[in-house]
């Protein structure tokens, strides 16, 4: 004999089940209970079988002494999960237990962190107590549609006479600062993070010696700097995967500030060592290497961080972006220096012959360029820097005639005219560290130091 079973009490589990479920998603995330197991180790490249984890996705290393140590998905082969450490490595054993937490890394936010030092994880470094913050954004972004971006019409005031005048930056542009090293690319940046007219000021120091973190915040930075200001450092002795985290939670920071309608200037030093970072990550987990050893994801990840920047959607603030570039050997033809150049909307480069005869800030104008200055300056100041920059040309070109007295003097009028000049538009050009010039008055400057029209 066959009992039936009301309808009623058919549905009565599903429902249940259904309750339960909402209940868990109302809870937020929830660490998932399978667990896997380490298999291998080569370098700092772990691998796991026997869970499932999506790549970005941060995991727990439980050894048997009850040391814990944290790493993150970077890829996957079959069944076998390729994960690195966000922390010191430490002693793991074989067979170590790995346990997904079913969280990704997040930035804290808000105004709490003005005038403090973060690491890439959003820790703080400084010593001062724990961050006076309550919220957390994932440090990956969905982007701004570009159709949706407000155009770049608004200068920003960098507080450096020649960038002012010579290479007007606008609110929203992204722009590269290609420098060796020793020439003072960190001083330029910590003028700008003076005397700016931006809001907010949020400093990446990516892949950078430890000691520099400490002496640009100190000596360069400076008490008046840090007031407005966020720095993430992410120094060269972290892993692979916290030095791209550094770079992306400086973005998140600049995101959330430029969300609340704030001007923000964000200083990233370096996306070399970004790209380096990722090359470590990619070889590691065994993508081939394609230009000079940089793997093609190297050059896919660039402009996605640096579409991070820019402006926002009418109504919203702006983040104006300064990347440095390493050229190593004053190569300006570095597959990174390269791809950097051509994603940018403009490059300031940094001259060692300059920076070795004292010129500070050693820029070379003839190199640099802002793509955005012909939108928002008017043509008598874009008249005035091509004036400028074609005497200044003029003496360059015929330096080695000058220098050692083969040019005779009399023989090109336009060649006279820049000998004669040339010591006014040096001076023009330098600056002191501590003193900054706003916007108008280097554009009044400009217009002064030039000959009159005829001479």
């Amino acid at each position: 004999m066959t009992t039936t079973v009301p309808k009623a009490d058919r549905r009565e589990p599903l429902r249940q089940r259904l309750a339960r479920a909402s209940e868990r998603l109302e809870a937020g995330p929830i660490r998932p209970r399978v667990a896997g197991t380490l298999t291998r180790m080569v370098g700092l490249t772990l691998e796991a079988v026997g869970l499932q984890a999506p790549t970005g996705a941060r995991c727990l290393i439980e050894n048997p002494d009850g040391s814990e140590v944290e790493a993150e998905v970077v890829g996957f082969h079959g069944e076998r999960l390729y994960l690195m450490p966000t922390t010191e490595l430490g002693a793991v054993v074989p067979n170590a237990r790995v346990v997904p937490t079913g969280r990704v890394q997040e930035a804290p936010v808000g105004d709490g962190l003005l005038g403090r030092v973060v690491d890439g994880g959003g820790l703080p470094l400084d010593g001062r107590g724990r961050l006076e913050v309550h919220d957390r954004v994932p440090l990956t972004s969905k982007g701004v549609n570009p159709m949706a971006r407000a155009p770049v019409r608004e200068p920003l005031d960098t507080g450096v006479r020649a960038i002012n005048s010579m290479l007007t930056v606008g609110r929203g542009q992204r722009m590269g600062l290609f420098a060796g090293s020793g020439v003072g690319k960190s001083v330029l940046l910590g003028m700008m993070t003076r005397f700016t007219s931006a809001d907010v000021v949020v400093v990446g120091l990516i892949g950078e010696r430890g000691r520099e973190v400490k002496d640009f915040i100190d000596n360069i930075l400076g008490e008046e700097g840090l007031e407005r200001a966020v720095v993430v450092a992410a120094p060269a002795d972290t892993t692979p995967v916290m030095r791209l985290h550094g770079a992306a939670e400086a973005h998140a920071i600049a995101e959330y500030f430029r969300d609340q309608g704030r001007d923000v200037l964000l200083l990233m030093d370096s996306i070399t060592r970004y790209a380096q970072a990722q090359r470590e990550i990619a070889l590691a987990v065994g993508e081939p290497p394609a230009t000079k050893g940089y793997p093609p994801s190297v050059f896919a990840k660039l402009p996605a961080l640096v579409e991070r920047a820019g402006n926002g959607p009418p109504g919203s603030g702006t983040i104006t972006a300064f990347y440095t570039v390493l050229t190593e050997g004053d190569d300006q033809q570095d597959p990174i220096a390269d791809a950097a150049r051509a994603i940018l909307d403009g490059h300031v480069v940094l001259s060692r012959r300059l920076a070795e005869s004292g010129h500070y800030p050693a820029i070379d104008i003839e190199a640099s360029i802002s793509r955005v200055m012909p939108d928002i300056t008017s043509p008598e100041h874009q008249q005035a820097a091509r004036r400028f920059k074609q005497i200044w040309s003029t003496y360059e070109q015929n330096r080695d005639l000058i220098s050692i007295g083969a040019y005779t003097r009399g023989s090109d009028p336009t060649i006279d005219q820049a000998i004669e000049w040339q010591p006014r538009l040096m001076q023009f050009l330098q600056q002191d560290m501590r003193q900054g010039e706003a916007l108008e008055q280097s554009v009044q400057a400009l217009h002064q130091v030039l000959p009159a029209q005829g001479r």
